[in-house]
């Protein structure tokens, strides 16, 4: 496989959406776990107490989900300074470790979207 300089950047553009992906779950979690703690503390509802602990655990799997993102991010940087300075072998070793990190990355997006569905699936069968 040849490993070029512009190999590891054709993944810049996909790891920087990724990151403003997660970053939007991010706040928008911050912001209900907020709302939820409040109302908790206005009502004392125990479904609510769950709820927020779901939350928690989500918020949780998105902070892993941005650190395995910026690794990726960091050793596809880390990757073209290597080839740059002619190190090819170590170069593809490290890009190959930065897509691992990717993979795992996106891993924990659909774990994460799975607790989600869960949830929601809860709150639709407390209406039924």
């Amino acid at each position: 496989m040849e490993l070029t300089l512009s190999t590891p950047a054709l993944l810049f553009p996909a790891i920087s959406l990724l990151l403003l992906a997660y970053t939007n779950r991010f706040i928008a979690l911050a912001a209900l776990i907020r709302e939820l703690h409040e109302r908790y503390r206005e009502t004392g509802e125990g479904n609510l107490r769950s709820q927020i602990k779901n939350l928690g655990r989500r918020l949780k799997l998105v902070k892993y989900m941005q650190a395995a993102g910026v690794a990726s991010l960091f050793l596809c940087v880390f990757c073209m300074f290597l080839l740059f300075a002619g190190q090819l072998t170590s170069a593809k070793y490290l890009f190959g470790t930065s897509l691992l990190l990717m993979m795992l990355s996106l891993a924990m997006s659909v774990r994460e979207i799975q607790i989600s569905v869960d949830a929601l699936n809860l709150q639709l069968n407390d209406l039924q």
